[in-house]
C-alpha cells in the first residue's frame, strides 16, 4: 500500500493559519499554569472506565479552553475530551479539538510525561496543532504550509524528521501504559531492537518530529480524536505522516471520535513497509480493515 505524501517543511513562513496558531499557542501555556496548580496537590481521580483516569485537572484545563476558544471563535465548533458532545460541531466546517490533559496516568504518577493538545481541523483534515508539556515548559506547533517548530529554553526550533530508511535502525516510541498486544507481533516481524516508553501521544509524536524516534504504533481503538488531531499536523510538517494501520489518513470531526483503525506515525521514509507487515500481522490476528478494532482492546 502507497502511504500518503509527508507535508512540507517549510512553504510559508507567516503560513494561512497564523493568527490561529499564535492563539492556540498562548492558550496552551495559559492552561499550563492552570495544570501547575494542581500538579503538587494530591490528585483527585475518578473513572471513566476501568482504563480512563479523569482528574480536576483535565476538567479545569477542558473548561478553561473551550471558554476562551468559543469567545476568540464563535464561529467554530469545539470537540474536547471532558466536554459532552451535542455534535453541533458536526454543521461546521472548522472544529477545534482538545485534548486537556494527554497523560493523565503520567499526571498522577507525578512524571512530568503530560501535555496539552489543541488542534483544528478544517473540512475534516488538521491544519493547526500544539502540543504543550508544562511541567518541563515544552511547545510544539505546526500549521498547514508553515513547517513544524518546537520551543524550549526561550528559543524556536524548526523540526525536521529523521531520514534514516533502514526499518531495522528503526527507534519504536510506545505506550508507557496502554501496549496492545499486537505492537510485540509487529516488533518480532520487523526484527526491531530498539524502543522508547512513553507517556502522552503528544510527547511519542513530539520525539518523532525532531528527529529521535522513527514510528509510532497503536493497533487497537484506544485512541480518539483530541488524542490524534495536533500531533497529525505536528508529524506532517515535520515531514512525517500519521495514518491509520492499513496506511489511510486520518479524519477529523467524525461523527464517531474513536479510532477504531488504530495510528501509525513515522518518519515516512519506511511507512509503506510498516503499514505492510502491519497487515500481515492484522490479517493473522483477524483484525479486518473494514471493521477494525471494534472488539479488540488489547
Amino acid at each position: 500500500m502507497t502511504a500518503p505524501n509527508p507535508g512540507p517543511i517549510v512553504t510559508d513562513p507567516d503560513g494561512k493559519y497564523s493568527h490561529e496558531l499564535a492563539a492556540a499557542i498562548r492558550l496552551a501555556r495559559e492552561a499550563g499554569a492552570v495544570v501547575r496548580t494542581f500538579y503538587d496537590v494530591p490528585p483527585t481521580v475518578r473513572w471513566k472506565d476501568p482504563t480512563e483516569p479523569v482528574t480536576e485537572a483535565d476538567r479545569a484545563v477542558n473548561a478553561f479552553l473551550v471558554k476562551q476558544l468559543n469567545q476568540l471563535f464563535p464561529e467554530d465548533g469545539v470537540l474536547a475530551e471532558e466536554s459532552k458532545d451535542d455534535f453541533s460541531r458536526l454543521k461546521r466546517d472548522r472544529v477545534w479539538i482538545v485534548d486537556p490533559l494527554d497523560g493523565t496516568a503520567e499526571f498522577i504518577a507525578h512524571n512530568g510525561e503530560f501535555v496539552i493538545m489543541i488542534g483544528l481541523a478544517v473540512a475534516g483534515s488538521p491544519v493547526v496543532g500544539v502540543v504543550y508539556q508544562p511541567i518541563d515548559d515544552v511547545l510544539y506547533g505546526a500549521s498547514q504550509g508553515a513547517g513544524a517548530f518546537v520551543e524550549e529554553f526561550g528559543e524556536r526550533a524548526p523540526l525536521h524528521v529523521a531520514q534514516e530508511s533502514n526499518l531495522k535502525k528503526f527507534r519504536l516510541v510506545v505506550s508507557r501504559s496502554h501496549r496492545p498486544a499486537l505492537v510485540d507481533s509487529a516488533i518480532a516481524r520487523m526484527g526491531l531492537q530498539r524502543e522508547r516508553s512513553i507517556g502522552s501521544v503528544g510527547l511519542k509524536i513530539g520525539l518523532i518530529a525532531r528527529g529521535q524516534a522513527e514510528f509510532y504504533i497503536h493497533p487497537n481503538p484506544g485512541t480518539k480524536e483530541w488524542d490524534t488531531c495536533a500531533p497529525d499536523i505536528i508529524v506532517g510538517e515535520a515531514g512525517g505522516v500519521m495514518t491509520d494501520c492499513w496506511g489511510r489518513p486520518l479524519r477529523y470531526n467524525q461523527s464517531d471520535v474513536i479510532r477504531h483503525f488504530g495510528v501509525v506515525a513515522s518518519n515516512h521514509t519506511q511507512h509503506a513497509a510498516i503499514i505492510d507487515i502491519l497487515d500481515e500481522v492484522l490479517d493473522e490476528a483477524g483484525v479486518d480493515s473494514d471493521f477494525g478494532f471494534f472488539d479488540r482492546r488489547g
